[in-house]
């Protein structure tokens, strides 16, 4: 090996080593402030927040949510964004609507059109992105304003979806046993969660996995770090970030579906800013905007965040949705800073 070779190969160690430092660092700083969120929700907002089932019901309703950050992670993760998840998952969920009613579909093949959106998405920007050097972001605004377009075109009144499949596998709920508590009538109420956060924490392991343990991961992190450094190593840059494309659009497929689950009806005006929570819960969640640096792990508690102090705000009394917007923005502020003093920090 050449000196030029093993100086490559020794920065890029090093750098590497650096951020996996920077990613648990910023990890367990998520955690950390998840959790004292949680007990000062306890503290202040009274034995509501003690309840499991109010901790199952953030996950129902960001089931969706949560897929769609993971994909954002990934992309991030990679140096890119893609702010079109929003629309595709509106575009899903009147897509399958209207397929279920309107053409008397089936469950099955719905989740396949879903896919497919998802995938089609994934690719297209994926290749403009990848192997045409596009910025992403225009790319995905591009994404975002035909995936709103197209979905007024496939129908433009909401509606609730009737068909009786669908409806039956909606209100399918887990029972999740000795968690769940007594109402005020002295009667047990069992704690559950819906089909959805089965298929969220699905998705957390196995990318968390892809990207702890499998050769992509670890490519995704070197092109972000360094797209140099990872090209003189032999990895594949416009490969791997067409791959970071496509599987963020398979998630936004997949959370398009959990999401049209949930709310069981097809709407132009469904999952409406749900991109920028989703790069929102990413940031709060340890992934840097910079790239190189991010845990699905964190994403994770990242979604959770987010939901809790909207929680703690509405439980507040301040119903007001300017109040949970200054209460996001404050605490995407804060981990901003904290993103900040890593990366001054990293170049010290």
């Amino acid at each position: 090996m050449s000196a030029d070779n093993k100086n490559t190969s020794s920065v890029s160690l090093g750098n590497r080593i650096k951020n996996m430092t920077d990613t648990s660092l910023l990890l367990t700083i998520t955690i950390v402030v998840f959790f004292l969120m949680y007990i000062g929700a306890i503290v202040f907002q009274g034995s509501g927040f003690l309840k499991p089932q109010t901790f199952f019901n953030i996950l129902n309703a960001n089931a969706a949510l949560i897929i769609l950050a993971c994909g954002l992670s990934l992309v991030m993760i990679t140096g890119g964004i893609d702010i079109s998840v929003g629309g595709v998952t509106a575009l899903i969920s009147m897509s399958c609507a209207v397929y279920l009613d309107y053409h008397d579909g089936n469950v099955f093949m719905a989740i396949i059109l879903a896919l497919a959106i998802g995938l089609a998405f994934g690719v297209f920007q994926g290749f403009l992105v990848a192997y045409l050097d596009i910025q992403p972001f225009i790319v995905t605004l591009a994404g975002m304003f035909f995936a709103r377009g197209m979905t007024t075109i496939v129908n433009t009144k909401p509606f609730n979806v009737a068909n009786e499949a669908f409806v039956t596998l909606k209100n399918t709920r887990i029972i999740v046993p000795g968690m769940g508590s007594v109402n005020k009538l002295g009667n047990y109420v069992n704690a559950y969660v819906e089909i959805g956060v089965i298929v969220a924490l699905l998705v957390v392991i196995v990318f968390f996995c892809i990207l702890r343990w499998t050769k992509l991961g670890r490519a995704f992190y070197a092109v972000g770090g360094n797209r140099q450094s990872a090209l003189m190593l032999g990895i594949n840059v416009r490969r791997t970030r067409f791959m970071a494309h496509l599987l963020c659009g398979l998630l936004a497929g997949i959370g398009g579906f959990v999401y049209f689950l949930h709310v069981g009806s097809g709407s132009a005006s469904h999952a409406s800013g749900a991109e920028m929570d989703a790069i929102a819960s990413s940031i709060i969640g340890g992934t840097m905007l910079s790239g190189g640096v991010g845990n699905i792990i964190g994403t994770f508690f990242g979604v959770l965040s987010l939901s809790t102090i909207q929680n703690i705000v509405s439980s507040a009394g301040l119903d007001q949705a300017w109040w949970t917007g200054i209460t996001r923005a404050a605490m995407l502020c804060l981990f901003l800073v904290v993103q900040s003093i890593v990366i001054a920090r990293k170049k010290k």
